[in-house]
């Protein structure tokens, strides 16, 4: 006979779980707004710093002309792949402009343009892409990690790099930008997981862009917002439309100025939209319409600012064409950079296997050398 199957067991039965099960923290004030937040076009741009958004604009003039220069010159095969952020710019501009010099930038494949807007060299950001065996610049120089392919494998080498700043006394956060997609990944998870436990001085931008290559969003989470996936790990979630570039801009710096307080992690969902494919090697019209992608156009993030910037007489059309200039500049050097032939030396292949050469390795070497004199020899 079981417990169920005693006389008066039904009623009597009333198990309720211990104290220790009641909520660690309420989870009402960690809840994402319903709506994302804005501010240009809104009342909050009245007292937007108009120094900032005319930084903020030349920097999305710039970064638009950017990734057009860099896409055409994967139809030139000067490189392998490059993932545009066309209309995208919002979020990787307000990204490196909210980082103070000593903190630190945790990009992903797609993000070369937060790296070029932190301060980088546009050669140095497309090497990796263009097929070299580096990464192209010092991380520590620059306090930028390696863009990283893998998807959200940066987030926890986000949270580690913070903790361990946290523990030194070091005044450094970091800004972990993944995509969607990747917030499908167990390293996302992971990073979320430790970083909330850890009160790591660490910020997750997810520039929600619609699709993960083909895969729409809906049909890799049921949660009600990327931003809700905060709650479940004890840190605030918030939901700011990634075209407007002000606002996202204002999200990631009361993110960082709350982490550097000691306030802990924030996961930020920046809702946007990828105008051009996946990569150069995506065929985008296959998952979507082009009636979608126009849709989106007509919330350009470079509209939306110079529409404000004009509205309230900060920009006029000598500003527009003076920042216009200074994009064409840039692509032109990085064009003109691009198109010359690199100087490849084969014995680089031994150069950074081991921090001592292994006996194969150095005999390896040794083989090489010998037929690269003997080619020499014979020329």
């Amino acid at each position: 006979m079981t417990v169920q199957e005693l006389p008066g067991a039904a009623a009597a039965y009333r198990p309720t779980p211990p104290p220790a099960w009641q909520p660690r923290t309420d989870p009402a004030p960690l809840l994402p707004d319903p709506e994302p937040y804005r501010v240009l076009g809104t009342e909050a741009a009245a007292g937007a710093d108009p120094e900032l958004l005319l930084r903020l604009y030349a920097e999305l003039v710039r970064g638009r002309r950017y990734n057009a220069q860099a896409t055409a010159l994967t139809k030139q095969g000067r490189l392998a792949v490059y993932p545009s952020t066309t209309g995208q710019e919002a979020c990787e501009v307000a990204a490196a402009l909210a980082l103070q010099e000593q903190d630190w930038l945790f990009p992903s494949y797609r993000d070369t343009l937060a790296a070029v807007a932190r301060g980088l060299d546009p050669v140095q950001a497309l090497t990796l892409l263009r097929g070299d065996w580096h990464t192209g610049y010092d991380p520590h120089e620059h306090r930028i990690a390696p863009l990283c392919t893998p998807l959200a494998t940066q987030l926890p080498h986000a949270v580690g790099l913070a903790h361990a700043a946290r523990l030194k006394g070091d005044d450094v956060v970091a800004l972990a930008m993944v995509g969607d997609g990747g917030t499908s990944e167990g390293d996302f998870h992971e990073a979320l997981n430790f970083a909330a436990v850890w009160k790591a001085p660490v910020v997750f931008l997810v520039q929600n862009n619609g699709f993960a290559i083909s895969v729409p969003l809906a049909k890799q989470t049921a949660a009600p917002s990327l931003a809700h996936k905060a709650v479940g790990y004890g840190m605030p979630g918030r939901l700011v439309d990634g075209n407007d570039v002000a606002a996202v801009h204002e999200v990631l710096s009361d993110a960082m100025a709350r982490a550097r307080r000691g306030g802990g992690p924030t996961l930020i969902e920046a809702i946007t939209y990828r105008i051009e494919a996946h990569t150069n090697a995506d065929d985008a019209t296959r998952y979507r319409g082009d009636s979608e992608v126009e849709t989106w156009r007509q919330h350009d993030p470079i509209q939306l600012l110079e529409r404000e910037l004009t509205e309230r007489g900060l920009l006029d059309d000598d500003a527009k064409q003076a920042a216009a200039d200074a994009a064409e500049t840039m692509a032109a050097a990085l064009r003109e950079r691009m198109n010359a032939d690199p100087a490849l030396d084969p014995m680089d292949l031994f150069a950074h296997v081991y921090a001592e050469q292994t006996t194969q390795l150095r005999e390896q070497a040794a083989l090489l050398r010998a037929e690269l004199d003997a080619e020499g020899e014979a020329r």
